[in-house]
């Protein structure tokens, strides 16, 4: 199990880590989400080492993770890490044997991950002749070309056409059925929320949810939602009423939209007085059991108002600023 214990960090006055917790155990892949700001790549560049936390500390095992452990580790950093005008079989066998591979070993191994990730044509192409997509492949093969015991990546999918989601997806949930931790960021919650056994959501350097899909939405099987014209009149008298249904109401989409919809919590025994409450204002057009998505809990959690796909995280920029004031 990798664990971050009460990890916290600052770069001059901004604390941009607090108190931060959380854990991915073998065999797992765990989202790691958030929005601008949110301290995502700074608790990933803390665990490889990269930078070094002001308070806690990061566990492989119940170990403390030292240079030895984070030889072992794989990582894929959000801006690309490899050399542009080296050719891409030389720098995948270079980087295993960075990683201790024997170099025979290694070579195999470039070719295999190449064969893997559809490169084995081009395995003496130049990184530079490479579209930014097959760019992000390669970075995905040298995170995993010395065959690594943990696997930290941030931003993985960004720029990969939907057959390239699909074959990263089959390969982190590969690594994570062979007992490797997998823990990665990504504002695609939709495919967090599809290939994911736990998710951690980062506002404001703090962990605000961690768990599964099934209890961060509370899949309790009570949820409904319930749509229908005339809906400033029905919406009022529910949300009015809805105590005594020991029901909770929340509006979805635009509150004026006179085909209205809410979500509503209730027993199935309060939905005849909710179909009651709005036939006497208007017409029911749609009541049917509902579950929030993750980009639902995600906005409700961190109090976003923007698209979570549109947010990228700015803690590199906080960070290189202060390393060019020292």
């Amino acid at each position: 199990m990798l664990a971050l214990d009460h990890i916290s960090k600052s770069y001059g006055p901004r604390r941009v880590l607090d108190d931060v917790t959380w854990h991915v155990e073998r065999g797992e892949l765990l989202g790691y989400v958030g929005g601008n700001g949110a301290g995502k790549t700074t608790s990933m560049r803390i665990t490889l080492g990269v930078a070094t936390a002001d308070t806690g500390t990061v566990t492989l095992d119940g170990q403390p993770v030292d240079d030895a452990v984070r030889a072992r580790m794989g990582y894929m950093p959000e801006e690309r890490g490899l050399y542009a005008t080296m050719q891409l079989h030389a720098q995948l066998r270079f980087f295993a044997e960075l990683r201790g591979v024997e170099r025979r070993a290694a070579a195999r191994s470039a070719d295999a991950w190449l064969d893997r990730l559809g490169l084995a044509e081009r395995r003496h192409h130049r990184l530079e002749d490479l579209s930014l997509g097959n760019q992000q492949r390669v970075q995905l093969a040298a995170a995993l070309v010395h065959s690594p015991d943990v696997l930290v990546l941030d931003e993985p999918f960004s720029g990969l056409d939907p057959l390239a989601v699909d074959v990263m997806a089959q390969i982190l949930r590969e690594e994570a059925d062979r007992g490797v931790p997998v823990v990665f960021s990504s504002h695609q919650l939709d495919l967090v929320e599809r290939i994911c056994d736990r998710v951690a959501v980062l506002a404001g350097g703090r962990v605000v949810a961690v768990g599964s899909v099934a209890e961060l939405t509370g899949d309790e099987g009570d949820r409904h939602l319930v749509r229908a014209d005339g809906a400033p009149g029905w919406l009022a008298e529910l949300a009015q009423r809805a105590p005594a249904l020991h029901a909770t109401v929340r509006p979805q989409g635009d509150p004026g939209d006179p085909a209205g919809a809410v979500t509503l919590r209730a027993a199935e025994d309060a939905l005849p007085l909710v179909v009651d409450v709005v036939r006497r204002h208007g017409v029911l057009r749609e009541l049917r059991p509902w579950r929030p998505s993750l980009t639902d809990v995600y906005r409700d959690v961190v109090g976003a108002t923007v698209d979570p796909a549109d947010q990228t995280d700015q803690t590199d920029d906080h960070r290189n600023r202060e390393e060019r004031a020292a």
